[in-house]
């Protein structure tokens, strides 16, 4: 965390959240785990491009903040799952409203350029 409080000034609080949830794959991430539970190797298939170590990194600063649990059921080899937190569940009109955008932006995108864009 940069910052103990965010006090600075109006847009604080979009840098308190973008911190967050920031980054090429946090969101992606947190938009995955809306379906529910996965592990770790589930996770970075759907994720795609990430590292292990970026994935991993990425994850516990998540877990760290809050945003998601991680299980470890004391099995033999051991089954790691993450989730949602409660306060990860709280972003989910957040992501599904970044989707939308990005459903509407990409298909400005795809439009001829002749024609008005919105």
């Amino acid at each position: 965390m940069r910052f103990e409080s965010y006090d600075c000034a109006p847009g604080c609080p979009v840098e308190a959240a973008l911190e967050r949830i920031g980054g090429k794959w946090k969101g992606v991430v947190l938009y995955h785990l809306l379906d529910g539970p996965k592990r770790y190797n589930e996770l970075k298939r759907e994720v795609g491009s990430v590292t292990q170590r970026m994935l991993t990194k990425q994850l516990r600063e998540m877990e760290d903040d809050g945003l998601v649990d991680r299980t470890v059921f004391p099995v033999v080899p051991p089954h790691v799952e993450y989730s949602l937190s409660e306060r990860g569940k709280t972003l989910e009109p957040v992501l599904m409203a970044l989707r939308d955008w990005g459903r509407h932006y990409t298909e400005l995108q795809d439009q001829p350029s002749g024609q008005a864009r919105q």
